[in-house]
C-alpha cells in the first residue's frame, strides 16, 4: 500500500491513494484486525508530476508575499512541501519495515500521511481559488535530499525529518498565516492553521519513536540526536524557534539551541 502511494505521480491521484489506504487501515484496525505490515522495495524517489519543474533551491524565483503573485507562490510553496511529506510517512513504512517496531509506529506514520494528504488537497485548493495550481510555477529539488541521506538509517530519519524539518514547519507557519489573514484570504488563513495544529503532532510522533529507540539501545537522545543531525542535515538549525510549539511535541530547547550557529542554549 505504501509503495503504490510511492509510485504514483499526480498529486491529487497519490493523495486520494493515500487517504484510501489510511482508511482500509484504521478501518481494520477499528475492528480489531492488524493488516500484516511485511516488507517493501520502495523506490528511491518517489513518482513526481511533469509539473512543477524541480529547481536547486537557489534557482527558485523568489516573490514578495506582499502581492498576490507572492502569496501564490508562497502556497505552492506549502503545497509542495505536504506533497513532499506524504511520501515520507509512507516511505518510513515501506522503508523500515523490517525493524521492529509496535503496531502504533504504523498507527502514527499512516495517521501522519493522511493528514499530509489533507493538506495538500487544501492548499490545492487554495490555489485554484485564487486561479493557479500545483505546477505552474519551479519548486525545489532539495525537499527529497533528507531521505535518500538516510535511506539505510530508521534514527537518522526520525532525527532530521519530523524533528528537524517539520518542526521548521512550526516556527514559520504562525508568520504565514498571518500574511494571508492581512490580505483577508480567509480560505489560506484556515487551511494554515489545520496544518498548524495537526503538524505538532507529526513532530511529536518523530520525538515519541526517536526516543523508543534510543531507549531500547541504551542511548542518550540528545547526544544521538545532535551528531545525527550534524551528519545528515546540511548547515546549521535558524533561529527563530517557536519553543513552545516544539516542547509540545516533545522537543526541549537543549536539542536543537546547540545545533545553531552559535551554538547557545537560550535562556
Amino acid at each position: 500500500m505504501a509503495t503504490e502511494v510511492l509510485t504514483c505521480g499526480d498529486g491529487r491521484a497519490k493523495t486520494e491513494l493515500s487517504r484510501k489506504h489510511a482508511k482500509t487501515w484504521f478501518d481494520a484496525r477499528k475492528a480489531g484486525e492488524v493488516i500484516p505490515v511485511g516488507t517493501a522495495n520502495p523506490p528511491l524517489q518517489p513518482a513526481r508530476p511533469e509539473k512543477p519543474e524541480l529547481l536547486d533551491p537557489r534557482d527558485v524565483p523568489r516573490r514578495r508575499p506582499g502581492s498576490l503573485q507572492g502569496r501564490i507562490a508562497l502556497l505552492h510553496a506549502v503545497a509542495h512541501i505536504e506533497l513532499n511529506a506524504v511520501d515520507l510517512h509512507w516511505d518510513i513504512i515501506a522503508r523500515f519495515g523490517h525493524v521492529p517496531f509496535p503496531i502504533g509506529f504504523y498507527d502514527d506514520w499512516v495517521k501522519s500521511a493522511d493528514e499530509e494528504s489533507k493538506h495538500f488537497n487544501l492548499i490545492c485548493d487554495c490555489l485554484e481559488r485564487l486561479g493557479s495550481h500545483y505546477g505552474a510555477m519551479p519548486a525545489h529539488a532539495g525537499m527529497w535530499r533528507a531521505a535518500e541521506d538516510t535511506a539505510e538509517d530508521i534514527m537518522g530519519r526520525l532525527a532530521v525529518v519530523p524533528m528537524v524539518l517539520e518542526a521548521r514547519g512550526l516556527d514559520v507557519t504562525p508568520g504565514m498565516i498571518e500574511i494571508f489573514r492581512k490580505a483577508k484570504d480567509d480560505d489560506a488563513v484556515a487551511a494554515l492553521e489545520v496544518i498548524y495544529g495537526e503538524e505538532v503532532g507529526h513532530v511529536a510522533f518523530g520525538s515519541k519513536w526517536f526516543h523508543f529507540l534510543c531507549g531500547r539501545e541504551n542511548l542518550d537522545p540528545k547526544d544521538v540526536f545532535h551528531e545525527l543531525v550534524r551528519k545528515y542535515f546540511h548547515g546549521a538549525l535558524k533561529p527563530p524557534f517557536n519553543e513552545e510549539k516544539r516542547a509540545e511535541a516533545g522537543i526541549p530547547p537543549d536539542f536543537y539551541w546547540p545545533l545553531t550557529e552559535t551554538g547557545a542554549v537560550a535562556d
